[in-house]
């Protein structure tokens, strides 16, 4: 099944792509980097879709999406991921695969509703401390280019104040997460690559079942450098959900 739809929410619409059979499997739902849509996850979407339910959409202004008129920031966008899966009538659970700042888009979704999440895969997702204890480490070319970027969706102030919202949340969320981290990122030293492992492996930490796997010659793009890391962490989280059903299924039966 392969469904495209631009779906009305309140005032604009939002272009959403559908494919695969659910399964009694919880639907994958993909969220892409900053100023990045749909097409980010083309090099992993086939072979995701073989095994449940696919969801890939573009934020709001990006793509084929209509602009919003919220604020671009993370509890803004999962507002509207949301209102999305709700006017699509997917039903939760749903396994959340977050590309960069899309993870922290996902991570913020899991903490605002975890009864409704069932795992999360971050790829190489933006650490919410980034701005303080990562960005002063690069060379200040890196740095003023990584400011300048901000112009296809939210703005600086904007992308920031999302990493703080997520930062607010202090309870460790329950479900399976699996940080992916790109082990080879473009323009980093030695230093650099190393500090950044390290504050992937912190990443995991946001849940009590979290993991790091290091994406060994992956630049940011895991899914498109080495796009079976992505596909077996889907996997595995898949099997976990199923797993614990059964377990759930034969404790109600005993």
């Amino acid at each position: 099944m392969n469904r495209e739809m631009l779906a009305p929410i309140n005032s604009f619409k939002l272009y959403a792509k559908l494919t695969g059979k659910k399964k009694n499997k919880p639907t994958v739902v993909m969220d892409a980097g900053y100023g990045d849509y749909s097409k980010a996850w083309d090099s992993v979407i086939g072979e995701l879709s073989e095994i449940t339910e696919v969801l890939v959409y573009d934020r709001a202004g990006l793509g084929k999406s209509e602009k919003s008129p919220n604020r671009r920031t993370s509890l803004e966008m999962v507002k509207e991921m949301k209102e999305l899966l709700s006017i699509l009538d997917i039903k939760p659970p749903y396994l959340f695969v977050g590309h960069s700042f899309g993870g922290v888009n996902v991570s913020v979704y899991a903490h605002e509703y975890p009864e409704e999440v069932a795992g999360m895969v971050l790829v190489d997702s933006t650490p919410v401390d980034y701005r303080e204890r990562f960005l002063p480490t690069m060379t200040s070319d890196f740095q003023e280019a990584y400011r300048k970027q901000f112009v296809r969706e939210g703005n600086y102030e904007e992308f920031m104040e999302s990493l703080g919202q997520l930062k607010e949340y202090e309870e460790t969320l329950s479900m399976p997460v699996i940080v992916l981290s790109a082990g080879k990122k473009d323009h980093y030293s030695e230093a650099s690559q190393e500090l950044w492992n390290i504050m992937q492996r912190e990443l995991a930490l946001i849940s009590s079942k979290g993991e790091c796997v290091l994406a060994e010659n992956s630049a940011h793009y895991i899914q498109r450098d080495e796009p079976q890391v992505v596909i077996k962490a889907v996997e595995k989280l898949i099997k976990l959900h199923s797993d614990e059903e059964v377990e759930t299924i034969s404790a109600m039966n005993t």
